[in-house]
């Protein structure tokens, strides 16, 4: 479809008073819809109460005997950076001590700031870049703050609007990858060029030590601080969402290229060794290393081109490496088997590395919080569907772990259930999923069900805690499923690259085959079955609906991608052809999928209702606000909400928070509860 075949080309126009009209009138007619529904103002105000509940974990980074933490509340709404030691942490009561008020900064220089990152200096983290964002939105502007002395260093680093990347090299030295003119920006529109900026000096006296061409999609650099080795400096230059190029920055400012290959990913370095993850096999001399390992490469023998290199990790196909932190001495990491969290760690010997594991729950889902420079202590947060977080901080290699905090059970679990599912896919492929219901529902097809999926980019779908779907959704007689389809990272890059480029239906196929099962085991039926996405999930959820009208009572539908022909010319849709295929070159494969080109008249769709953000500088609203109006104008139920901050991640106040989820459960309750 060209554009001027397109009647709805003019809902991607951000600043046009028609699409702003448009706009206006359908968040009436769903606040008519939703809010007004008297159930709304109830889960809205308690959900906003979970929020703002003072026994929730207050989790933190530690640097140097500081543990800082970001802050929201009804007096701070944008939210407070703020500080307490960890014998103040340990106590009921910490004494916070605020360094950066969010709300007072916004009022001050009348801006709608909130606050998207802090980057400490590690070996002086009283100073800080501070990185702040209009209404949520992916483009930020960096400043250096002193939090000791609580203010803005008077000619420090500061960058303009954009979506920049930016770090600390030393003190007085910063890699930027600059994003704030047209120039600076590859099609996607991020960052193609590296320099370093030294602290009083102009921008024109900067040192650009890489320029990527206009047709890449990424430029970034860091530093690596070793242990008794000198600091690291690695650029990387990303030809495509998955490859790249890691280069060496040497003290001349020339890039000495290192010898991975383009899929694999440098995760950690440790013993003058990268830790490095594969994503596609890899051959190093007489050794093939399988896709999903992870491997110690030393940094002599990428230099040299030939030498040792140590497999730590060779994941089977039903595990995944999820994360990866390195201590002062050791490796740890998060490894998903058949999608629930264990911790292994590795220790650099004369001999090899020392594989070891840490004792961790049989079931639920583990997350790296925090690992304090230069110790062996490391914090993270366990829960899973039906246990509340905990989170714990253990000292390697053998120390108990203690757990500092446990978040408050937002309901009584007792009643409910989590198991594991398995369904089959057309291709006979296995397919697990989450289900977590009463453990006395009928199966006779009655239980509202709401499935919740993604499959894409290798994000794996985890158990973690619902604590408000556990008192709004379950303790309503719902029962809550996530499925674990292929594109997703559940079971590492073969589970992901099986859905992507022109494979991307497979993953429409699991989910539809999710649903099938729920319905043959009898918990529910067409009517009474909702499904829910957000991002690639909302396009997941936009194929199942226009694949299978029949299936489904309702569809929640979340800053989606929904127009595949025209992705790539909207914010930073190009970014993602690795995924999705080019429309360019393949467009006839995009088509058969893409629900805005799939929607036809004379169909029965089910009640759908599409959320936004005029912020989302990510995935452009243009995508929602085009599929609602062609539903609507085939006379289909089809509400749409768009909020004005929150940007792709909703980032901006509980508040909102509160209100857009409250909205979608008075949505649900409407299709699925109060319909019979």
């Amino acid at each position: 479809m060209s554009d001027t075949q397109d009647p709805y080309l003019w809902l991607e126009d951000l600043e046009g008073d028609e699409a702003a009209a448009w706009v206006a009138g359908q968040n009436a007619r769903t606040q008519a819809h939703l809010d007004a529904d008297p159930r709304f103002s109830g889960v809205a105000g308690a959900v906003l109460a979970n929020l703002r509940d003072t026994r929730q974990i207050p989790f933190f980074t530690e640097y140097q005997g500081w543990l800082y933490n970001f802050h929201q509340d009804a007096e701070h709404p944008r939210g407070v950076y703020r500080r307490t030691t960890l014998d103040g942490y340990r106590g009921t009561a910490p004494d916070w001590q605020i360094v950066l008020d969010i709300d007072t900064l916004a009022a001050a220089e009348g801006e709608d700031w909130y606050l998207d990152g802090v980057s400490h200096y590690t070996l002086s983290p009283e100073h800080c870049l501070v990185h702040l964002t209009r209404g949520g939105q992916d483009a930020t502007v960096s400043r250096e703050y002193h939090l000791g002395r609580r203010e803005f260093v008077d000619g420090g680093f500061a960058f303009p609007e954009g979506k920049n990347h930016v770090t600390w090299r030393t003190l007085d030295e910063a890699f930027v990858c600059p994003a704030w003119h047209d120039e600076q920006l590859t099609r996607a529109g991020y960052p193609r060029e590296v320099w370093l900026a030294r602290r009083g000096e102009p921008w024109s006296m900067a040192r650009r030590v890489l320029q990527l061409p206009e047709d890449a999609m990424m430029a970034i650099a860091w530093r690596f601080l070793g242990d008794g080795v000198k600091p690291i400096d690695i650029v990387e230059a990303s030809d495509g969402f998955y490859s790249k190029q890691y280069y060496l920055l040497n003290p001349d400012d020339s890039l000495s290229p290192l010898p991975l290959p383009p899929k694999a990913d440098i995760e950690g370095y440790l013993a003058d060794s990268f830790i490095v993850r594969l994503a596609e096999p890899w051959t190093w001399g007489d050794t093939e290393h399988a896709a999903g390992s992870l491997l110690a490469v030393p940094r002599a023998t990428l230099i040299a081109g030939h030498g040792p290199i140590e497999t730590l990790l060779a994941p089977t196909s039903r595990q995944s490496v999820s994360g990866i932190e390195t201590t002062r001495r050791f490796v740890v990491v998060n490894l998903l088997d058949e999608v629930q969290s264990r911790l292994v760690a590795f220790e650099p010997l004369d001999t090899g590395w020392r594989r070891f594991e840490l004792p961790t729950p049989e079931t639920g889902v583990i997350e790296f919080v925090d690992q304090p420079w230069q110790t062996d202590i490391l914090s993270y947060s366990f829960s899973d569907y039906l246990t509340p977080a905990g989170l714990y901080r253990v000292e390697l290699p053998g120390g108990e772990p203690e757990c500092l905090r446990a978040q408050p059970a937002a309901f009584d679990a007792t009643p409910y259930v989590a198991e594991q599912w398995q369904a089959s896919a057309p291709d006979g492929e296995t397919i697990p999923y989450f289900v977590v219901r009463r453990r006395d529902a009928p199966l006779d097809g009655s239980t509202p069900t709401l499935l919740y999926g993604y499959g894409g980019f290798e994000v794996p779908m985890l158990p973690h805690y619902i604590d408000n779907f556990g008192p709004h959704w379950l303790e309503k007689g719902g029962a809550f499923v996530v499925a674990c389809i292929r594109g997703g990272g559940e079971f590492g890059p073969a589970w992901h690259q099986a859905a992507q480029g022109a494979n991307k239906p497979v993953s429409f196929a699991d989910f539809i085959a999710v649903a099938e099962d729920l319905i043959a085991r009898g918990l529910t039926r067409p009517a009474k079955l909702a499904i829910e996405g957000g991002s690639n999930g909302g396009l997941l959820v936009g194929a199942a609906m226009v694949m299978r009208p029949d299936l489904f009572g309702a569809v929640v539908c979340e800053v989606p991608l929904l127009d595949m022909l025209r992705y790539t010319e909207l914010h930073a849709g190009a970014s993602w052809i690795d995924e999705y295929g080019d429309p360019e070159d393949d467009a006839e494969a995009l088509a058969a999928y893409s629900p805005y080109q799939r929607v036809a008249e004379n169909v029965a769709y089910p009640s759908v209702f599409f959320t936004t953000s005029a912020r989302d500088d990510r995935v452009h609203p243009g995508h929602a606000r085009k599929m609602a109006a062609k539903l609507q104008a085939l006379g289909r139920d089809a509400l749409f909400f768009e909020t004005g901050g929150g940007g792709h991640s909703g980032n901006t106040d509980q508040a909102q928070t509160a209100d857009e989820l409250a909205r979608v459960l008075v949505y649900l309750y409407q299709r699925l509860i109060d319909a019979e």
